[in-house]
């Protein structure tokens, strides 16, 4: 089987906060033997069934200081997924000059992905995006700003990035309640990050991908949580079955690669953290 890289943005981001930190980052399970890629307990390793999606649209995250470190973050799969996708630190005191040409690239066309009501006065707001035909017509792609962090943390975040208040705003108008299981949301209907990343691929018109990284979101939930609650973790899934299809494989071969994970192991779950700059 051909495993794909895991050099993508939010695992190099991670690798450059663990380089600078001055304190560990210690999450929860300290003692779990955990594959050093999709970060989860070997037995559950899901290195070999990350699909990748073709859909010509781009996901930039914005990531509050401490989520790349954190194993239940899913800004990370969304970067398993979409070759397009990149990562930036916020900082409430400067931009990342990085984020900054890439907003100024003309192959993008950028919308920031909140709900409308906490948008600046004339800020425009759309509920679709167009058409792919449309952006294949003038010769641009969609990049989809992602605020990833808790409910309270990106709003603060949206609040006070200068960077965003021009740009036009995506509000989803979803009915869909979160499945997201690992961390406790005030509220069912905040989507974490990768959900909105799958309704982003939905309103583009792209609904296989959508389901694809839905599945993969659903089967690195079971993962998790199996690992959390020392039980067997359930497989032979419509979204097992789905993936399987998607990689050219057959779900017991994927499921023979968690007895020998991709990535290297991490002696425990005690990573290095980071410094977080004042003023954040």
């Amino acid at each position: 089987m051909t495993f794909i890289s895991h050099d993508h943005a939010v695992h190099r981001l991670r690798k450059q906060m663990s380089e600078r930190s001055t304190r560990p980052f210690m999450a929860r399970g300290s003692n779990l033997k955990r594959c050093d890629n999709c970060l989860l307990a070997l037995r559950v390793c899901l290195c070999g069934w990350q699909p990748q999606l073709e859909a010509p649209v781009g996901f930039a995250l914005l990531m509050h200081p401490l989520e790349p470190l954190k194993p239940t973050n899913t800004g990370r799969l969304i970067a398993d997924c979409v070759e397009a996708t990149y990562a930036y630190v916020w900082s409430r005191m400067e931009t990342d000059p990085q984020l900054e040409q890439l907003l100024a690239d003309p192959q993008w066309q950028a919308y920031v992905v909140f709900p409308e009501e906490y948008g600046q006065p004339g800020q425009p707001v759309v509920a679709d995006l167009p058409h792919r035909d449309v952006f294949e017509r003038e010769g641009t792609k969609p990049l989809l700003i992602i605020l990833d962090g808790t409910w309270t943390q990106a709003r603060k975040m949206f609040r006070k990035s200068p960077c965003l208040a021009g740009l036009p705003i995506l509000s989803l108008r979803t009915e869909q309640l979160s499945r997201y299981r690992l961390r406790r949301s005030c509220r069912e209907e905040h989507l974490c990050t990768v959900e909105v990343a799958a309704a982003c691929l939905a309103l583009a018109g792209h609904d296989a991908d959508a389901q694809l990284l839905g599945d993969y979101f659903d089967l690195f939930t079971e993962a998790y949580l199996a690992s959390r609650a020392n039980r067997v973790m359930v497989t032979g899934t419509l979204a097992h079955q789905r993936l399987a299809d998607h990689l050219g494989t057959s779900s017991a071969a994927l499921n023979d690669v968690q007895q020998a994970p991709v990535g290297r192991v991490s002696g425990s779950d005690g990573v290095p953290g980071i410094k977080v700059p004042t003023g954040q």
